[in-house]
This record gives C-alpha cells, structure tokens and sequence, in this order.
C-alpha cells in the first residue's frame, strides 16, 4: 500500500496531466456575475434586473435557473412567483456553495472546466472587483475538489485606449494574493505545455476602438514580462477575423497580432441561427481557420452555442428583441456546431456559456416551470433541464473519438 504522501503525489500530477492542454477538452465560459442583495456584494439584483427590484416587469434574464438542489440558505426569494404561489429563487454567484454545486454538475456530466470571465473594466472599482475575487476564489477551490480546470479570461469589452494598463495592474495584485502561476498552489489552473493559459477576450471586433498596439503590448506582456510573464495566451477574436469581415476590423495587422498568440477563439454566438447555416459556417470558415492556425504552430478553439435570447435585457434598454431569437431546437442547433467544428478539424471546444441568462445561451439547469406573470422566459417544456449539460459532456466524447457525431444522441 501506498504511504499517504505518494497518494497525494500521485493526485497532485493527475490533476497537474489533466490541467494541460485543450485537445480533447470541452469548455465553457463561466461569467460568475449574478448578485442578489442579501448576498454581502451591496451589488443589487446585479445581472439579474437593471434596477432596484428584481419582480415580473423588472427583468433582465431570458432563462429561469433550477436552483432546486441548493441548501435553503443558498437560494434567494424575488419578486416572482411560481404558478402554484411560491415565491420563485435564485442563486448567487458569490455564494461558494453555488459554486460548488456548478463544479460538481461540470464533473458529473464530464465537462472538462472553464474560462473565468472577468471583465476589465470593473476591476477599477472596489464594489465590483471584490466580488468578483471571490468567484474566482471560489472557482479555483472547486475546480481542485472536482478534478476540473479553469483559466481566467479578461473580458477587455468596454474599456478605452489607454486603459489595457487595467489588466497588468489586477493581474500583479491577483498574482501577488494568489499565485495563479504556480502549479503547487493552483493545481487545477489550464496550462498550455505547462504554462498557465490567459485569456484576452475582445481583440478586433469592429463594434470598439482598435488598439492594436496595446494588444499586441498585452500579449507580449504576458507571454515575455520577467516577473508576471510566462503565460501561454488566448485571444478571443471576431467570428471573421482571417478575413476582416463582418464583425472584426478591416485591418491586416490584426492578423499579425492574433499571430503572436498560441490559442485563438472566435467567437461565434450570433453569428449563424439554424442548424444547416452552422454546418455551413464550420466547414467554409473554420476549416481554413484552422489550416492558418496549423500553418502558424496556433492552437484553435472554437466557440459553440446552444440558443440566443436578450428578449427581457434589451426590453431593459429600450429595445425589442424578440424572444427566443436563436432557437435552441432540443440542443440540435448546439450539437450541429459542434459536428462541424470537429469535421473542421477543431481539437477542443468553447461552449458559451455556462451560466448566461442574460442572453439565453446558459448550458446549465433551467426550469421550463417558470414564474408566472407579464415577464416571458425561453422554455422547452419536452426537454429535459439538464439535457444541455449533457449534450455538452458529449461534445467532449466526440472530440476524443469516444463517439459518433452523424447522428443527434440520444439518452
């Protein structure tokens, strides 16, 4: 029998194998941002409502969560109620249980970890960045207890020229409390040939100020600097970006900057709405992503989505989005982009997201019960609420050739 101090050896490098690498892996993006009063954030009903009062009417959100297998103490009353009179809950992302619970659902249904969204711009305030710290914390304590990994990714949306000083400045302080770089202490953090993986999120959308040059100072940064540097790099680009169309800048030295990076993930939420057009968009845009990548020595991530929804949020802003504007289709329209993504040659995936109410493209436990009421919700009332984390959890197999992506599975 093993001494005690082996098995934990022997655990510690399972964990260090499993956290290294993206072949093989399905991710998700974890936004980590939904608050409610009683919570301790003094962040409101943040990303649940765009007020004060979080009740039918005052909605920012297109799906209901299940947060049914929550203690009672880690689920919070609104303003809703359910069909029969309760009063309707949720969860808070502060809370490290719900956390707990998010891993462990990540673990059951074999997905493989995620990306840590965490969004420049609210770094600079106290009220925000705290919380947010403590996601993170959260995160790396429950990916280590579950065997999953996670590496964060700074969302540089909404910030000005100039302001990418933001991103070193909370890399240092979070490098300074917690050592994300060292594999000892952060076991469970994603590493790329054994350097931990930062992703930059945000780089030649045509929708912001292009900042080449500080994109390009970022990725140098963290790949290069002496004291913080020796990251392996992610940049989160346009569905477009080899030929700046669309939604990225037209602007060729964005290619010579995505070129310094080792992973790159175009973001493709929104961009194609049925399962044939997916199919399309993988084999005459992916597949030449891919060989440019190969030809570069890069590594490619697609990203995957289950639906589009923002009904509810753009109300908030005086927009009409239509609900239910991507229809999810039983997760056909999911499992479809991911088919093609793996005949395109993709070796690993980025399912967006794991959480996102917001915009409906949430790969977690929803309810088709919703809350009664003038506020309406994206529901499928045949499928089941976790038929979503499972689908994903498939997408894995298929990556690794554990199963057949020619037809839809079944359960």
């Amino acid at each position: 029998m093993l001494p005690m101090r082996a098995i934990l050896l022997l655990l510690f490098l399972c964990q260090m194998c499993r956290a290294d690498g993206l072949d093989g892996k399905v991710m998700c993006g974890y936004q980590g941002w939904f608050r409610v009063p009683e919570d301790g954030s003094q962040n409101g009903w943040h990303h649940y409502s765009p007020g004060k009062t979080f009740e039918p009417g005052k909605c920012g959100i297109d799906l209901w969560p299940d947060v049914r297998e929550l203690a009672a103490e880690e689920r919070f009353a609104t303003g809703f109620k359910m069909v029969d009179g309760s009063v309707a809950e949720v969860f808070s992302s502060v809370r490290r249980a719900t956390v707990q619970l998010h891993f462990q659902w990540m673990l059951e249904y074999g997905i493989d970890g995620v990306f840590l969204q965490r969004f420049v711009a609210s770094t600079r305030d106290p009220r925000f960045r705290k919380p947010a710290d403590e996601v993170l914390d959260s995160c790396r304590s429950a990916a280590t207890a579950t065997g999953r990994c996670w590496a964060l990714m700074y969302d540089l949306s909404g910030i000005k020229p100039g302001e990418t000083e933001l991103v070193i400045a909370d890399w240092k302080r979070l490098e300074a409390q917690m050592h994300l770089r060292d594999s000892r202490e952060n076991p469970a953090y994603l590493r790329l040939r054994e350097k931990p993986l930062v992703a930059l999120w945000g780089l030649g959308f045509n929708d912001r100020a292009p900042i080449l040059d500080e994109w390009r100072r970022l990725i140098e940064f963290f790949k290069k600097d002496a004291a913080l540097g020796g990251c392996a790099v992610m940049v989160g680009v346009p569905a477009y970006w080899r030929t700046l169309e669309r939604d990225a800048i037209h602007d060729p030295a964005l290619l010579e900057v995505v070129a310094l990076a080792d992973v790159v993930s175009p973001w493709n939420v929104g961009r194609f709405s049925t399962p044939v057009a997916a199919t399309a968009h993988a084999a005459k845009v992916e597949t030449p992503d891919i060989a440019w990548c190969r030809e570069r020595g890069l590594g490619y991530l697609p990203v995957a989505f289950p639906g589009f929804s923002w009904h509810n949020l753009s109300a908030s802003r005086g927009k009409d989005a239509p609900l239910n504007a991507i229809p999810r289709l039983g997760g056909r329209f999911l499992w479809a982009q991911c088919v093609g993504a793996h005949a395109a040659g993709a070796k690993g995936l980025y399912v967006a997201m794991f959480d996102e109410m917001d915009e409906g493209t949430a790969i977690f436990k929803v309810r088709s019960d919703v809350p009664a009421g003038v506020t309406e919700f994206v529901i499928e009332p045949d499928v089941p609420g976790d038929e979503y984390l499972w689908l994903t959890g498939q997408a894995g197999r298929l990556l690794r050739g554990e199963v057949k992506g020619t037809e839809f599975p079944v359960r």
